[in-house]
C-alpha cells in the first residue's frame, strides 16, 4: 500500500506556493513509474511539480524521501524563481533526515501523524 506524506516544514511553505495534495499524489504516481528529476542519492529524489496556472516548467521543485514503491515523504520545495537547486549542506541534512523518517515503523508513524510532525497525503487514486 502506497503512503505518501509531507513533513511540517514542507506543509507551511506548500500552503504558501498554492501547490495541492492532488499535485503531490500526481507527482508520486509519476515517481513510482519512473519519473524522476533526479537521484540525489540516500532514497533522496527531486521532483518537478506543476503549480497553478505555471505548469511544471516554472513551477516548484520538490526533494522526497521514498522508499519505493510504498513509502513517499515531501521534505522540501521551492519554487524555480526562488532558487536553482539545493547545496550539499543542505542534501547532507535531507539524506539524514529521509534516513530517519524511512525507518519509521507503523507506530512511529503514527505518534509523528498525532503529534503533526507529518501529515499523510490521501492519494486521490485510491478514494472510493
Amino acid at each position: 500500500m502506497r503512503r505518501v506524506f509531507r513533513i511540517r516544514t514542507f506543509t507551511r511553505w506548500m500552503r504558501g506556493s498554492g501547490l495541492t495534495d492532488s499535485a503531490l499524489s500526481i507527482a508520486v504516481s509519476e515517481m513510482a513509474d519512473g519519473l524522476i528529476d533526479a537521484d540525489l542519492g540516500g532514497h533522496v529524489f527531486k521532483k518537478r511539480v506543476a503549480l497553478p496556472g505555471r505548469g511544471k516548467r516554472g513551477g516548484a521543485r520538490t526533494i522526497v524521501a521514498a522508499k519505493l514503491p510504498d513509502r513517499w515523504f515531501f521534505l522540501f520545495g521551492f519554487e524555480k524563481n526562488e532558487r536553482t537547486n539545493i547545496d550539499n549542506d543542505e542534501l547532507r541534512m535531507l539524506r539524514e533526515i529521509a534516513g530517519e523518517l524511512l525507518g519509521f515503523n507503523d507506530r512511529k508513524l503514527a505518534e509523528a501523524i498525532a503529534n503533526n510532525e507529518i501529515v499523510e497525503v490521501l492519494d486521490e487514486s485510491n478514494k472510493t
